[in-house]
């Protein structure tokens, strides 16, 4: 029976990640780990186009062999860093970077506007805004519940960062 390179090379693509598990170990002689269908189709691929063709080149394995023999691998393992037990460690106090956006207030600011002779009260919260029991995402998605279409939330509540601006 004649082996046929592009029809097994087919088969794999059907197959799922326990089969090709099953068929790397036939034809690696050692099982595999690996669940990635993509890495094995490859791996299994690339052994039986070796094995059909004749793998390497002998000149290429000894250009190989002499490569590793060049290397400079280490030769041991890198010496563990240790905290001396003795010393304690220090705690440190940080400023961290302000996130987000920065024309929004801080968490527990009361926003007022008035708007169509009603007087607009939203608190600021660490997750959003509450207006009226409701919380909003954003101004924006506030804005657009107030007026009934889409507008920029920190423009409607005249944050855009330009004093006395109204």
């Amino acid at each position: 029976m004649r082996f046929n390179l592009a029809r097994e090379l087919a088969a794999l693509e059907r197959m799922g990640p326990t089969e090709l598990r099953e068929r790397y170990l036939e034809v690696f002689g050692e099982p595999t780990n690996a669940n990635s269908k993509a890495w094995l189709v490859k791996r299994i691929a690339w052994r039986l186009q070796a094995n059909a063709e004749g793998g390497l080149a002998e000149r290429a394995l000894a250009r190989a062999h002499e490569l590793a023999n060049d290397a400079d691998l280490r030769t041991t393992a890198p010496k563990a860093k240790s905290a001396p037990a003795t010393r304690q460690a220090a705690t440190h106090a940080t400023t961290l970077p302000m996130t987000g956006d920065s024309r929004v207030p801080l968490p527990g600011t009361v926003i007022t506007r008035e708007y169509k002779g009603q007087m607009l009260r939203v608190s600021v919260l660490a997750t959003g805004f509450e207006f009226e029991g409701e919380i909003y995402k954003s101004l924006s998605a506030l804005a657009k519940h107030i007026t009934g279409s889409h507008c920029s939330g920190h423009l409607f509540f005249r944050m855009n960062g330009k004093a006395g601006a109204k």
